[in-house]
């Protein structure tokens, strides 16, 4: 998986921009939220995470290594915060689980919520670098669908976020036994609007 390299590169990227207040969306367990709350015990990191279970052991892990987590539960496409509250989003292997609808709500949340300096920081799949990637990858299809995982197989995550109002850019590649990670960062690209609330 290599996730103590794209981790490491993430929580890098977060300090490099000297962001104060973060959103981890889709934190799960809260590894990268607590790797970014130890390097930068300044900062507020916010952890968002639809599965209460999940979130349970998150706030275990803050425990435990006596760092600060803000836990919140809620679907990565209804994020309950005001509009360019956080200066940093980042997604540690979020996306893939997600419908095609799904990730691009998900993706238009993190533009509303972000600042307009902010910074979007992804790590998830994206087009095998060759034949022996594309057949690890046939395992994450089979764990999270073809259709969830189509646009990455595709190469077009960056085109998604794109979409959603930022220019992206790739900080890296890393070749795993799943297949290709890719380590996205997307600024906002401020001609874009910002996407209405849901439920507003």
């Amino acid at each position: 998986m290599r996730e103590r390299r794209f981790r490491r590169a993430l929580v890098d990227e977060v300090l490099a921009g000297g962001h104060r207040r973060v959103l981890d969306l889709g934190c799960g367990t809260g590894s990268l939220a607590v790797a970014l709350a130890r390097r930068a015990p300044s900062a507020s990191i916010i952890g968002l995470d639809g599965d209460p279970a999940v979130l349970q052991r998150a706030a275990g892990k803050a425990r435990a290594a006596r760092v600060r987590l803000e836990l919140i539960e809620a679907s990565a496409d209804t994020i309950p915060l005001a509009d360019g509250s956080v200066e940093c989003v980042v997604s540690s292997l979020l996306l893939h689980h997600l419908s095609t609808d799904a990730k691009r709500g998900a993706l238009a949340e993190a533009r509303r919520v972000l600042s307009d300096d902010g910074r979007l920081l992804i790590a998830d799949w994206g087009r095998p670098h060759d034949v022996l990637m594309r057949v690890a990858f046939l395992a994450i299809q089979l764990l999270d669908g073809a259709s969830n995982t189509r646009a990455h197989l595709a190469g077009e995550l960056p085109s998604l976020i794109e979409q959603a109002g930022f220019e992206v850019s790739v900080i890296d590649r890393l070749r795993t036994a799943w297949g290709s990670l890719e380590l996205l960062a997307a600024a906002p690209t401020l001609a874009a609007p910002r996407a209405q609330a849901r439920g507003s």
